[in-house]
């Protein structure tokens, strides 16, 4: 748009001698109030405006008659108003105070362009070079710029607003009640016309935006006014029911300029100011409105809404649009009143990225074909995955995410070309089905940096994990990737690594959203098992980066040495298996884990099957050397197959638990699985006894579902039937009687859908169970001469006449524990007793923790001998194995909480005694001892304090480093329970604690007593201010000592957790919380 033309510049006495400081205090003349004002009628209020405005315009004129100094200012105001365009003289105040404000802003920006122009600079001086510049001569102080925001604001108002048509930005009524009243008091049937009135005011304020400084204050504030101005004068159809019609007022030369102004604005100003004052003035979707007003700025006018649109289109479409639009979105327009809280903001921010996601996947007009508009937004949309501050990163990606899924569902066919390829290119760029060119097959060439291989990890996990949408597209692209991507969650499990958790979270999604056949298929491509799935390329490696990241480079050359590349191979299978066992743990709910085991026992079956004398090279059969090293690699090949399976079964077995089979179905895969297998064994006589074994557990398996373990249905059953073939076929041909007894029984049970359960298949279930849980018992358990496996059958008469004391055969007294208190018989006691003292230390072991039990569940006859007992674990105390001297320890803790009085003064006086009667280990484990009797006693210690306090205190003055430490521990366990019970005590506590710290040789020693103050301030809370009253001041006294002196960093650390603990009990005693509480008082 034109701005007025600069005529002949004024005459240079004149901006010589006018300053910015009379400039502005006229500005301020203009803007000074005027009347009262203290009537609320709407009549007065409009009287009372008009009158403001001639008295400060006649106020100016005065000023400008009768005061010299503004003499300059007048001849310049009148030499600018000599070369304005426009008609400054009406019968409208309102347009009379806007021309005369008009005419001074002019002024203002002709004389800081005149200032500007004469200003030079001096030299800095190098003697103070920290100096500051000197200002420019046309900068505005803060109180000047808000004289003149204060004027733009008046302009808008008066000269801008009033004259937009219905619909064309925010109404003037509905932004200020002073809107309201300016509104009133235009008069737009005087001259001159509307139309020429807000031409002459976006002239003028265009012009002001010249200058640099003053543009920004226009545009700050009034940018939307200014846009919607334009848009109404340069496109508003001219073809009205008027009668004054536009063309008569404009020509189309202004208003061809109206509308190149429009688009020089918005390239200039800030693009996500520009997007957002374009959407305001597009308006929202049409709404249900009551009253005219309302009516009025609901909805705005089509060639408007157009327009918008249009312009906001090419906003897109420049470089960094995305961007522009993206962030003129989510400052403002429309979507930004959040609400007050925090659910309302979440959502209004997701309506806001599903607009932005709807607004960036559709093509827009102005493009030449989706393609081409693809082609350069989906770079940009990359882009915003890539910020690095935090607080719009999230947003940004939020939208990325958004986006990225509705371009993918818009435009399948476009979008993996243009955004998914350039997000997974540095994993294809390393995939044995990759062209990589010679130049890059140096070895040592970086082929993905460790920024490219980060970023594209991280792109990935918030494209497919953030976002959650399991589209075809894209899982089918990230399929060819797994095998790579397993590589590297392999390689960084061997390290620490940023994108460890990313690559896992990466294969979890997907193989819980793939289909299950695919899901399947994937794992067998990264376990190796699918040769012809993409992988890494052979020449490539991954290598740890500087950052913590990785990177992908040339493998260095390989060593000649075929041992040492042979191990290395292996050993990489092996890690790559047991990381494949730990991915796979995390899949057990789901099923996979079970269906992907149940896959590998097929495949095991099937490998059985195949005969391997058909691989076997007959001297006659190959014609060629050729043809035999083929043969020759097909059967190592071969080899290499089953030794993976095998090796696969042993990782599952050895990782997954007890819950991997999630329902019935993947059961009875299992049991199918062994049947096939076993039946595939005899047909080759090749009967074993793992085979044997692995066919009871998994028939024993079928029992115990039968038997009542799982509630089984109708449709259970009909599962349960795909194993009568294979039933049938082992219970006919199977050579061991019982699995063949069992098999026929399984197939009636199944058959008839539990109606008839034989004994042997109970039998079987017991059994089974037995072996899962050896400790478990039925009351009565029946004899018979069948079970469900030959080796138990066969085992079963030596464990019943098999003595008591022989190792293992030990059993039967642990179990008893099931039955009733006082059911114990004599001969039981007995036999325990003599086991007690059996060399062979399973047996023994076995032996104290069933005393232990009887003891804990007060069994009569146990208790009767208890001096016995305690002579028996006081014995095993000295023995020298863990599992022993541990079970006599807990037999002891378990007498003494029984009968504390009678055994606890033998157990302090055995701990009190010196080297000559008992080894420091023993006395170690009678410290231990005494440690789990102050903690079974808990609050029943207080009436043992006193013996027990003593025997510890002497305790500390021992010669053996070790017993020290022991007894400062013990002394901790018993200051925590005791509370105000430690007040007579407290003083030789604390001295006892201090002059250890400060004094003893030993640093096991000093840490102990340190963590006496812990315990004794943790177990204390809040009662430690009344209780340590008198020695509070002395232990923070020592916990500061300890922390500028002690050399050990453990003692330091205990000291710093014990000023911690007594920092929360202060700030707690100081500033107690304050709690809300209503006292209700029912009166009498």
């Amino acid at each position: 748009m034109a701005a007025p033309r600069p005529a002949a510049a004024a005459p240079s006495g004149a901006l010589e001698t006018c300053s910015l400081e009379q400039i502005l205090e006229a500005l301020k003349l203009l803007l000074s109030p005027g009347g009262s004002g203290s009537s609320s009628l709407q009549n007065t209020k409009h009287d009372v405006l008009l009158e403001t405005l001639k008295s400060n315009l006649s106020a100016l004129e005065t000023k400008f008659l009768k005061d010299a100094q503004w003499k300059k200012l007048k001849v310049l105001r009148d030499e600018i108003a000599h070369r304005a365009e426009w008609p400054q003289n009406s019968e409208d105040i309102t347009w009379i105070f806007t021309s005369q404000t008009l005419l001074l802003l002019l002024c203002l920006k002709e004389t800081m362009t005149r200032l500007v122009a004469d200003f030079s600079p001096g030299k800095p001086n190098p003697r103070t070079p920290e100096a500051a510049p000197a200002l420019s001569p046309d900068t505005l102080s803060v109180s000047q710029q808000k004289t003149f925001q204060s004027v733009l604001q008046f302009v808008v108002t008066l000269g801008v607003c009033p004259y937009l048509m219905p619909g064309v930005g925010v109404p003037l009524r509905d932004r200020t009640e002073f809107g309201a009243v300016v509104q009133d008091i235009v008069r737009l049937e005087a001259g001159p016309p509307p139309t020429r009135r807000l031409y002459t005011c976006c002239r003028v304020l265009l012009d002001l935006t010249q200058h640099a400084s003053l543009g920004s204050l226009v545009f700050c504030h009034h940018f939307g006014d200014i846009a919607a101005g334009l848009c109404q004068l340069g496109f508003c159809p001219t073809k009205r029911k008027a009668t004054a019609p536009v063309e008569e007022v404009l020509t189309e030369e202004e208003r061809s300029l109206s509308r190149g102004a429009l688009r020089d604005v918005l390239d200039q100003v800030y693009q996500p100011l520009a997007v957002r004052e374009l959407l305001i003035l597009q308006g929202g979707p049409p709404q249900s409105c009551t009253d005219v007003k309302t009516q009025l700025r609901c909805r705005a006018p089509a060639w408007l809404r157009r327009l918008c649109g249009q312009l906001l289109s090419e906003r897109l479409m420049r470089p960094n649009g995305v961007q522009a639009v993206v962030r003129g979105i989510l400052e403002g327009a429309g979507a930004g009143a959040a609400g007050g809280t925090d659910a309302e903001a979440t959502a209004a921010d997701w309506k806001k990225c599903d607009l932005i996601a709807k607004i960036l996947a559709s093509c827009p007009q102005q493009s030449l074909s989706p393609e081409s508009y693809y082609k350069d937004i989906c770079p940009q949309i990359l882009d915003l995955f890539h910020f690095r501050d935090q607080l719009t990163a999230r947003q940004f990606q939020r939208v990325a995410t958004t986006t990225f899924i509705a371009m993918l569902r818009e435009r399948p066919e476009l979008a993996p070309k243009y955004l998914l390829q350039p997000m997974l290119a540095p994993l294809q760029r390393c995939l044995d089905t990759a062209e990589i060119p010679e130049r890059d097959m140096v070895p040592g060439t970086v082929l993905v940096t460790e920024e490219e291989l980060s970023q594209c990890v991280e792109d990935v996990f918030k494209v497919y994990v953030v976002a959650n949408e399991p589209l075809p597209v894209l899982l089918d692209s990230l399929l060819p990737l797994l095998r790579v991507l397993f590589s590297l969650y392999s390689f960084t499990k061997q390290s620490v690594s940023h994108i460890r958790s990313l690559c896992q979270e990466i294969l979890l999604w997907i193989l819980v959203k793939l289909e299950r056949k695919k899901a399947i298929a994937s794992l067998k491509a990264i376990s190796g098992l699918d040769k012809a799935a993409p992988a890494l390329h052979p020449q490539c490696q991954f290598k740890a980066a500087s950052q913590g990241g990785i990177l992908i480079s040339i493998k260095e050359a390989i060593s000649d040495d075929e041992d040492e590349a042979l191990y290395q191979k292996v050993s990489s299978e092996q890690i790559q298996m047991e990381h494949l066992g730990d991915l796979l743990s995390h899949c057990q709910e789901c099923g996979l884990a079970g269906d992907f085991f149940i896959f590998c026992l097929k495949e095991l079956s099937q490998l059985v099957v195949e005969n391997e004398a058909e691989f076997k090279p007959k001297p006659s059969c190959y014609a060629s050397l050729l043809e035999l090293e083929q043969h020759q690699v097909l059967l190592i090949e071969d080899r290499e197959r089953k030794l993976l399976v095998l090796q696969l079964l042993a990782v599952l077995c050895e990782r997954m638990s007890e819950q991997m089979f999630t329902h019935v179905t993947q059961v009875v895969d299992f049991v199918a699985a062994t049947l096939q297998r076993a039946c595939a064994s005899l047909a080759r006589d090749a009967e074993s006894t793992v085979g044997s074994q692995t066919l009871s557990l998994s028939m024993g398996l079928v029992a115990v579902m039968l038997g009542g373990a799982v509630q089984l249905k109708s449709s259970d059953f009909a599962v349960l039937k795909q194993l009568l073939p294979l039933l049938e076929k082992v219970s006919n041909t199977y050579p061991d009687p019982v699995i063949q007894e069992l098999a026929a029984d399984l197939r009636i049970t199944i058959s008839t859908h539990g109606a008839f359960s034989t004994e042997t298949v109970s039998t079987a279930a017991q059994s089974t169970l037995n072996k899962k849980d050896p400790d478990w018992k039925t009351e009565e358990r029946p004899q018979s001469s069948h079970d469900t496996s030959t080796e138990v059958a066969q085992s079963r008469p030596e464990q019943e006449q098999t003595p008591v004391r022989t190792g293992p055969g030990f059993r039967e007294p642990s179990t008893s524990t099931s039955q009733p208190p006082g059911s114990v018989t004599t001969e039981q006691f007995r036999e325990a007793l003599s086991a007690a003292y059996d060399p062979q230390v399973p047996t023994r072991a076995a032996a104290l923790r069933t005393l232990s039990q009887w003891v804990e569940h007060r069994e009569a006859r146990a208790l009767e001998e208890q001096k016995k007992l305690l002579q028996i674990f006081l014995e095993n105390l000295e023995h020298e194995d863990t599992f022993v001297y541990l079970s006599a320890i807990q037999g002891v803790a378990l007498l003494s909480d029984a009968y504390p009085e009678e055994i606890l003064v033998d157990l302090l006086a055995r701990y009190d005694s010196g080297k000559d009667k008992h080894t420091p280990e023993t006395r170690m484990k009678v410290g231990e001892v005494l440690m789990r009797v102050v903690r079974a006693l808990g609050d029943m210690v207080s009436k043992y304090r006193e013996p027990l306090i003593h025997t510890f205190l002497r305790g500390v003055k021992d010669p053996d480093g070790t017993h020290r430490a022991s007894s400062l521990a013990n002394l901790g366990e018993l200051c925590q329970h005791l509370d105000f019970l430690l007040g007579p005590v407290v003083h030789e506590v604390t001295a006892c604690l201090v002059a250890v710290a400060k004094t003893d040789s030993d640093v096991q020693v000093r840490r102990a007593a340190i963590h006496v103050v812990v315990l004794l301030l943790r177990g204390l809370s809040q009662k430690a201010t009344e209780v340590l009253s008198d020695v509070l001041k002395d232990l923070y006294r020592l916990l500061k000592h300890v922390v500028c002196l002690e050399p050990d960093d453990v003692a330091k650390l205990h000291a710093q957790l014990a000023l911690e603990e007594l920092d929360e009990i202060m700030r707690n005693f100081l500033f107690p919380p304050q709690k809300l509480e209503k006292k209700i008082v029912v009166l009498p």
